[in-house]
């Protein structure tokens, strides 16, 4: 009988505590660049679309990053893939705060941060999540993901009133420094990236056992209809295009809103700390989402929340077209919050789900990239849509009709046929899908 982890709780649960700090501070510099966009554009003398350019660069630069640090989580463990993005992170975020004009903005934050934070994104860490949980996958990636959530509640206002207090360069300094001497303790001492590393079985589980006390004999189990043992197969069939189409609509929505969300709200006369603290409501309305639906989503099917969840962002982002300003700001909070980085744990899950997690890393990797691409496209383009009309309508426009799109293509998935969850199994229910979940033991 092996151990459980530290004294009855399972350690994957003090693992999911842990990244769920690191992504805090992580996803708080990624979220934070809007924060800084008037202060850049005064400060360099630029436009909104220069400086959106260093925010566009940065989103293309971590997505094309994606499926290298999702193959070396994959042949190298999450441990150390994630030990050197945040030092790497650290670094880079410090020399930000050397940045005199969008150009080095672009190196330094577009390209060094970019590609440092693409090694502690959701592709090595869902990776690493999926090994650890197979019964609970969809509520501790949830978990994980509202990490995400608590960042934009927490970092977005602290740095909008931090920037008030002090110089944009401050601020970038303070961070790199917090990174350095939090996360990175983090992953040194806390992450490992199996369970089998400890002596433990994913969520937690016992070694099965016979009658006369020793090892049960082995259940032959079906793996799920796709599991792949090369990550090019995953290409052939369509849950692949359809989960990566769906969430390069995920990066146009998210990315576009992380960048100008505050900018559009000081042109409608809101102040850029009343446009954080808006944000921080949307994220405390996500997180408590982000858990509901990936706790439900262990119990129904995954495609149905996603398209759901997809449809309502598609809304919120209506109301800001059609509210006026104060109006379409709390709304947005309100209606966006239940919908905002709750695809992570869906798309990542779903994926596992269907393609095993032998090669989880690189393909969440491609599809991370299809996310990372839309949004890099959408933030440069939503810049220059505000430049040439002065609004930023029919930018909203476009993330709307793009949200219904990735709606429809979600619910197209064929869950029940492709998903290890519905596939039937040989054996003992329970431990048969846990192992068929993991890819019938070749994982």
């Amino acid at each position: 009988m092996r151990m459980r982890g530290l004294g009855d709780a399972f350690y994957g649960w003090y693992l999911v505590a842990g990244l769920f700090f690191a992504t805090l501070i992580v996803i708080g510099v990624r979220q934070g660049f809007g924060v800084f966009v008037v202060a850049w554009e005064e400060d360099f003398g630029a436009t909104t679309t220069a400086v959106s350019f260093a925010a566009a660069i940065g989103w293309v630069i971590n997505g094309v990053s994606q499926p290298f640090m999702g193959a070396l989580t994959d042949n190298f463990g999450a441990r150390r893939v994630l030990i050197f993005g945040m030092l790497g992170m650290a670094i880079s975020t410090l020399l930000v705060a050397a940045s005199t004009n969008p150009f080095l903005l672009a190196v330094t934050y577009g390209f060094l941060v970019s590609v440092f934070s693409g090694a502690i994104s959701f592709t090595p860490i869902g990776a690493l999540i999926a090994r650890w949980f197979v019964r609970n996958r969809g509520r501790a990636m949830s978990f994980l993901t509202a990490g995400g959530s608590a960042s934009g509640l927490v970092m977005i206002p602290f740095l909008a009133y931090f920037l008030d207090a002090t110089t944009w360069q401050t601020v970038w300094i303070v961070l790199g420094l917090l990174i350095l001497a939090l996360g990175l303790p983090v992953m040194i001492f806390i992450v490992r990236s199996r369970p089998e590393d400890m002596g433990l079985l994913p969520d937690g589980d016992k070694e099965s056992v016979n009658d006369e006390g020793g090892p049960a004999p082995k259940i032959e189990v079906k793996t799920a209809p796709l599991a792949v043992d090369r990550w090019q197969s995953s290409f052939n069939s369509a849950p692949m295009w359809q989960l990566s189409l769906a969430f390069v609509v995920c990066g146009i929505t998210t990315a576009s809103i992380s960048v100008h969300y505050v900018r559009w709200a000081t042109d409608e006369g809101i102040t850029a700390q009343t446009a954080a603290t808006a944000f921080g409501l949307l994220s405390a309305i996500n997180a408590a989402g982000v858990l509901f639906v990936g706790t439900i989503s262990d119990r129904m099917q995954r495609k149905t929340l996603l398209g759901i969840v997809y449809l309502i962002r598609g809304v919120a982002f209506l109301s800001l077209i059609f509210l006026p300003g104060a109006g379409a700001l709390w709304a947005f909070a309100i209606v966006g919050g239940m919908s905002w980085l709750a695809t992570v744990p869906l798309t990542t899950a779903l994926t596992a789900d269907v393609y095993g997690v032998k090669k989880l890393g690189t393909l969440s990797g491609f599809i991370f990239m299809a996310h990372q691409l839309g949004g890099g496209a959408a933030v440069i383009l939503f810049g220059w849509i505000f430049d040439t009309w002065n609004s930023y309508d029919p930018a909203f426009a476009i993330g709307a009709i793009t949200l219904l799109a990735a709606g429809i293509i979600s619910l197209s998935i064929r869950e029940k046929r492709y998903s290890v969850r519905y596939s039937p199994v040989e054996g003992a229910p329970e431990s048969a899908a846990r192992s068929a979940a993991v890819g019938g033991g070749s994982d």
